[in-house]
């Protein structure tokens, strides 16, 4: 049984939560969070929100065990990027982009 969680619109690129999703795809759980807990990059506090959420929805709408789930799927698909202007040297332009992400876990049980 499948258990989503999406979190949308977080103020980080996708690249740089792809750097962290990768470690832990394919991980029980426990040992994501545990690995999450000691990772230094910035893109670790939502995507431990997110596997969190999911966490707590297997548990309470669908009644499965922490201990039999691990991640099945999670990605980081690009979301809208803020476009900001920058004036630079003779009166040129310097956009900057503020990019974001949708952040996608999929739980599944372990049998």
């Amino acid at each position: 049984m499948e258990v989503r969680a999406v979190s949308k619109y977080v103020g980080i690129s996708p690249l740089k939560a792809r750097l962290v999703i990768n470690e832990i795809r394919g991980l029980p759980v426990d040992e994501a969070l545990a690995q999450l807990r000691f990772m230094p990059q910035g893109a670790v506090k939502p995507i431990t929100k997110v596997l969190n959420s999911a966490i707590k929805n297997a548990e309470e709408n669908f009644g499965l065990s922490r201990e039999d789930l691990y991640i099945e799927r999670i990605y980081a698909d690009e979301a809208p990027t803020r476009k900001w202007r920058r004036f630079g040297a003779r009166g040129r332009f310097k956009p900057i982009l503020r990019r974001s992400s949708h952040i996608t876990v999929v739980l599944d049980e372990r049998l």
